[in-house]
């Protein structure tokens, strides 16, 4: 680490462009259309960012938001399913036209508000000023993408077909009421991908922001309010048990969309009474590892490990969270691999070049400690450099080697900043571990011998979704499928694929006889219906 201390800052040497002029007291929560003000209790938020003053330092307080109850809960549940009225409603009845209409005002609206969202981002998660501004902007590109991916649908949709004389015609149509429920290590662009295209297929949604990432969606709170009819999006805030178990008790949710742990989500998933109507959209846990094979170019496989291990503090379903290397290359990888890691600059978010920054959750840094002593009494050694030093919310990242099977590190999704390391001899070893995880969404492969990688390819496609050859893991692009096996995910998500997620393929049909063309035609020629249609979106 190029510097063996993290500098906190005080308050007049935090650059004026990046500092929080006042808190953020969210006072209001989006419920049919209306702010409604909360006046019950509510709940700080403190930035992993920690201020000195004179000899003391603590985290900065950036506000707070409220802590609905259960009254306030079902208040908002009832919005959205009134909105929705049976597949009745305005929202849900809309053509594809006017919700793209409706949507595209709403991205325009957003753009506006870059700098604060980014700002908050910041502040909130300790995510750095270059990652911020990117999952804002990719965010931006989502939406673009998922309007005209939509677009596309409906124009394969716009037609009648005739099958052993009889005409239909198939669109897809929305499934209810869905709960919306984000990360908080992507609170706006991971929320967004199911948020997203939750509401442009025509369900109406309420929206729970992440643990961590509450605020940064305050500038955006009336471009939501504005840009769609009273109760299509409604957004809660508050203690799981008061507003979530709340809702999914009433058995009035539809869709069930979250990005957490699979613990979270089963709890969750078995609060709702009537489980065989509940639809659920999962992104879970993973323990994506990476394998480099004997004729690996090493060079390339440091640079990638680096970054899928400690990109945003290793805080990501897709890192990589388990490193093979073939015992002929140990030495020279965990050489090359420390000293890479020795120097990334730790720091503030938004100081140039940083890599890495303080840690959101208050009680991560003891669990990584936890780990890395459960690691080092089972025969582990940490090999770097101020390895695993906790500095308030910050953790230097902390290299593990050698790693078994008796440490908890090499089952636990530890989604921070320690790296273990496994040297293999037989290509059996890392394959096991895959086979015997309870997670199954990516790999890793570094090496140059095409018949040794496709013996690899064709085993491991059916173990996890998607083998990255000499990269790291990850999600982008975002027209590729994200998905998962076995605890890691339930549902597919993409540009393309979340669109049908939170839809579902419906169709108007009759026979090929006089009285029906009759029909369907005055129907078509006098734009008498928004689904029975064959209009044309440019």
């Amino acid at each position: 680490m190029n510097n063996s201390e993290i500098q906190f800052p005080e308050i007049n040497q935090i650059p004026k462009e990046h500092s929080i002029e006042q808190s953020i007291e969210l006072k209001q929560y989006l419920c049919n259309g209306e702010l409604i003000t909360w006046n019950g209790s509510t709940q700080d938020v403190l930035s992993p960012i920690y201020i000195k003053h004179n000899n003391d330092i603590k985290p900065l307080r950036l506000g707070s938001f409220p802590l609905l109850n259960k009254e306030a809960s079902l208040q908002v549940l009832n919005s959205a399913v009134s909105a929705y009225d049976l597949g009745k409603g305005v929202w849900p009845t809309m053509t594809v036209k006017k919700r793209i209409e409706h949507m595209s005002a709403f991205v325009k609206a957003m753009k506006e508000k870059r700098l604060e969202v980014v700002k908050l981002l910041m502040w909130e998660i300790g995510k750095t000023l270059k990652d911020s501004e990117k999952e804002f902007d990719r965010t931006i590109d989502y939406i673009t993408d998922t309007i005209n991916a939509l677009k596309e649908l409906d124009h394969d949709s716009s037609r009648l077909k005739n099958e052993q004389g009889i005409y239909a015609q198939i669109r897809r149509g929305p499934l209810g009421v869905v709960l919306c429920m984000g990360p908080y290590n992507y609170p706006l662009n991971e929320t967004f991908c199911t948020l997203i295209p939750a509401l442009i297929m025509g369900n109406t949604v309420i929206l729970k922001p992440a643990k961590h990432g509450v605020l940064l969606l305050c500038p955006l709170i009336d471009a939501f309010k504005n840009c769609f009819p009273p109760g299509v999006i409604n957004i809660i805030y508050g203690h799981g048990k008061e507003t979530v178990g709340t809702i999914m008790e009433s058995g009035k949710i539809d869709v069930f969309a979250f990005i957490g742990s699979s613990k979270t989500a089963n709890i969750i998933k078995k609060l709702h009474p009537k489980p065989n109507r509940l639809r659920s959209v999962l992104g879970l846990e993973a323990k994506n590892p990476a394998i480099i094979l004997p004729d690996a170019d090493l060079q390339l496989a440091v640079e990638e490990c680096v970054l899928g291990t400690l990109s945003f503090n290793g805080q990501r379903c897709t890192a990589l969270k388990m490193i093979f290397v073939h015992e002929n290359l140990k030495d020279k990888f965990l050489e090359l691999f420390i000293n890479k890691i020795n120097m990334l600059k730790a720091g503030m978010p938004w100081e140039k070049d940083v890599m890495l920054t303080p840690l959101p959750e208050s009680d991560k840094p003891r669990y990584m400690k936890d780990l890395i002593d459960d690691a080092c009494q089972l025969g582990a050694k940490v090999l770097n450099t101020n390895g695993g030093h906790v500095q308030q919310s910050f953790v230097f990242p902390a290299v593990l080697y050698p790693v078994n099977n008796k440490m908890r590190v090499y089952h636990e999704e530890q989604f921070g900043p320690v790296i273990p390391i496994i040297s293999f001899s037989k290509i059996e070893e890392p394959i096991n571990y895959m086979v015997e995880s309870n997670y199954g969404q990516q790999v890793s492969i570094f090496g140059n011998n095409p018949d040794k990688i496709a013996q690899l390819i064709d085993p491991l496609v059916n173990q996890v979704c998607r083998l990255n050859l000499n990269s790291q893991c990850q999600r982008s692009p975002d027209v590729y499928p994200f998905n998962g096996r076995k605890d890691s995910a339930e549902g597919t998500l993409s540009v393309f694929d979340a669109l049908r997620v939170f839809s579902i393929r419906t169709m108007v049909a009759g026979k090929e006889n006089d009285i029906n063309k009759s029909l369907i035609s005055a129907i078509l020629e006098g734009r008498k219906s928004n689904f029975l249609s064959t209009d044309y979106i440019l």
